[in-house]
């Protein structure tokens, strides 16, 4: 995959959620939501997804699930809270957790997306960088596709771990990190699959830190969420999903090449691609004991004030 591909990936992901319409339900049956409406990243997070559309998942729950792309789930924020979608899939933690903190978005989890895994998401330089250790992002400019989120709560948590200083955050799209770091506008980018991969393949960039590593490994990243509302509301249609994705993604964990070939689907990856990028580990259920490790590593960094008690915001 080229930079060019990768840039031009950024407009061809553009948020779509006006054709979502007004909020209104699209179809229900009883107490539940026969229509979902979805947004969700071209990630590897998001695979499960795909799967349980392409295995008839959602159909044999009963569910006509329409997937509206987006760049980033921050984008689909404020889509989720006015109702114009009813799910974010790969939804950062960091991000929907803070939200619903500060009340701007009454947060609840319908399932897990992704752990961290070994190179699923990892820091790359150029292959003729000066930067040739951790310790040498003291002060340097690092990608990272949102500001104070799970990329710079995970490496600020290696970083500390090796006793090493932190480096400066500037936020780029994961499809702009490879144009970014070729013209040197970065000194390094925090990039997750399957960019991670296309940047190394296309730039020879090398592989500074593994940022799936301790003290980080196994850590829940992000989710399908929904609303307090929709969840309450629609309480049928929520758990029928909710079923899907978690069949889904034991079906992932079971056989990772359905994976593989699900992302040239949705994401620019090709076949060829697809069949050797790092995966990141797809739990078939939540776990509230891993989302505490979470909360607690956000707490100590200062992205969350208060205790959260996940096992709140989980949908049962």
């Amino acid at each position: 995959m080229g930079t060019g591909r990768l840039a031009a990936g950024a407009i061809a992901l553009a948020l779509v959620l006006v054709a979502c319409g007004d909020g209104g339900d699209s179809g229900s049956v009883g107490d539940g939501k026969q229509k979902i409406r979805v947004a969700a990243l071209p990630l590897t997070d998001a695979a499960a997804l795909y799967i349980a559309r392409d295995r008839g998942l959602f159909v044999k729950e009963g569910l006509d699930v329409t997937i509206q792309p987006v760049q980033q789930s921050i984008q689909a924020l404020p889509a989720l809270s006015k109702g114009q979608v009813d799910v974010i899939a790969s939804a950062n933690y960091v991000t929907f957790l803070q939200a619903d903190e500060k009340g701007a978005l009454d947060l609840r989890i319908l399932s897990e997306g992704v752990r961290t895994a070994p190179h699923m998401m990892d820091v790359l330089v150029p292959k003729d960088s000066p930067i040739k250790t951790p310790a040498d992002l003291k002060g340097r400019t690092v990608a990272v596709n949102i500001l104070n989120n799970i990329q710079s709560l995970t490496l600020d948590a290696i970083l500390d771990q090796q006793g090493a200083g932190h480096p400066v955050y500037r936020q780029i799209a994961f499809p702009q990190m490879g144009p970014a770091l070729q013209k040197g506008q970065v000194d390094a980018v925090h990039a997750v699959e399957p960019f991670d991969s296309a940047i190394q393949g296309e730039l020879k960039a090398r592989v500074l830190l593994d940022g799936g590593s301790a003290p980080v490994q196994s850590l829940p990243i992000s989710g399908y969420v929904t609303t307090r509302a929709f969840a309450e509301k629609h309480a049928k249609a929520a758990a029928a999903f909710k079923r899907a994705i978690e069949a889904a993604s034991k079906l992932a964990a079971q056989d990772p090449s359905l994976v593989r070939a699900e992302l040239p689907k949705y994401t620019k990856v090709t076949a060829d691609q697809a069949k050797t990028i790092n995966l990141p580990a797809y739990p078939a259920a939540t776990d509230a004991a891993r989302l505490r490790r979470l909360i607690e590593l956000m707490r100590k960094q200062g992205l969350l004030k208060k205790p959260i008690d996940p096992a709140t915001l989980l949908v049962k």
